[in-house]
């Protein structure tokens, strides 16, 4: 007789905790947090914990009516109302989670891993661990094998991440350093060399030659900017420095959909701007990528520009012309 699902000894079986991924797996646990959702999308984030109950102006629910259950199902609270129970996932974890500073939103922490290449075993530097957000999906991709050091200039949110880190892998993660500083200052003096570097900081321009410095050739940096006069400045500064390829800058908009039978239409709602992204990848030592043939528009570069200036830019360019190299 074929074997059931309920029977199969894997479906109960818990991740690994060697993995340290933050998910489990199997029935509720005691400690666990879940997500409660009703009817109209309200969300409540609460910890598990037996004889307790949960209230809202839908009545309460008993926390022993979903310990040792398989999430994924729905219960009644005391007066009718119902909630939908699922462990949260990570991309709903860190827009719920306790903020000291603005977090990191998923749509471009799912573009920094991705484009910035983040890869299991990788050694990560972040600059400006804000509330934890981003270096919960920087320790999802490097894996228990790779490192992830942040620094963080100031005190009060370096203990918000910490304590978000640490509920959402339910320890302190092996792979992970939080260093009180300025990486300006304190990544040239560990000496510590590494594959990605991630600047979520107003001034990333400030932390370029030491992100130089410590980017294994063919590295990359990413810098997590919010105005265009900072994604200009660091841009620009990347181009001025040298060691890396031409900087890509771009920024990711993000809409829902409304689908319901014939109704198919863009949802009334969407993420727009949240940040722009800019990467490079570091140049052997000694090696400069080619210069690119580019005509800027009018004016790009004229007399009212005072930021730094490809060395392919005359000082006295008109602002209305540009001579192409033949």
């Amino acid at each position: 007789m074929p074997e059931s699902p309920a029977d199969r000894p894997s479906d109960h079986q818990d991740v690994t905790p060697e993995a340290w991924s933050g998910v489990h797996r199997g029935p509720l646990r005691e400690g666990e947090w879940v997500r409660l959702v009703d009817g109209k999308g309200r969300r409540h984030n609460i910890a598990l914990e037996a004889g307790k109950r949960f209230f809202s102006n839908r009545g309460h629910v008993e926390h022993d009516e979903m310990i040792g259950r398989e999430e994924g199902f729905t219960v009644t609270a005391s007066t009718g109302g119902e909630y939908l129970v699922f462990r949260p996932l990570l991309s709903e974890f860190v827009v719920s989670m306790p903020r000291g500073a603005a977090v990191v939103y998923p749509k471009d922490a799912a573009q920094i891993v991705a484009m910035a290449d983040i890869f299991p075993g990788a050694d990560v530097v972040e600059a400006g661990v804000g509330s934890g957000a981003l270096t919960c999906s920087l320790l999802r991709a490097v894996g228990p094998h790779g490192t992830v050091t942040s620094y963080e200039r100031r005190e009060e949110f370096a203990d918000v991440a910490r304590q978000n880190v640490r509920q959402f892998f339910g320890g302190d993660h092996p792979a992970w350093q939080l260093r009180l500083g300025d990486l300006a200052e304190e990544l040239p003096a560990s000496g510590a060399r590494c594959d990605r570097i991630i600047l979520d900081m107003l001034a990333p321009w400030e932390c370029l030659d030491a992100a130089a410095d410590a980017l294994r050739p063919g590295g990359i940096v990413c810098a997590y900017v919010a105005t265009t006069t900072q994604l200009s400045r660091f841009t620009e500064t990347v181009r001025v420095h040298g060691g890396f390829t031409d900087p890509q800058a771009w920024e990711s908009l993000v809409r829902d959909w409304h689908v319901e039978g014939l109704a198919v239409r863009p949802g009334h709602k969407m993420i727009g701007h949240t940040a722009f992204l800019v990467t490079a990848r570091r140049m052997a030592p000694g090696q400069k990528a080619p210069m690119k043939k580019r005509r800027p528009a009018p004016g790009a570069y004229g007399a009212d520009y005072t930021g730094p200036r490809p060395a392919d830019v005359p000082l006295d360019l008109p602002p209305d012309v540009y001579v192409d190299e033949p």
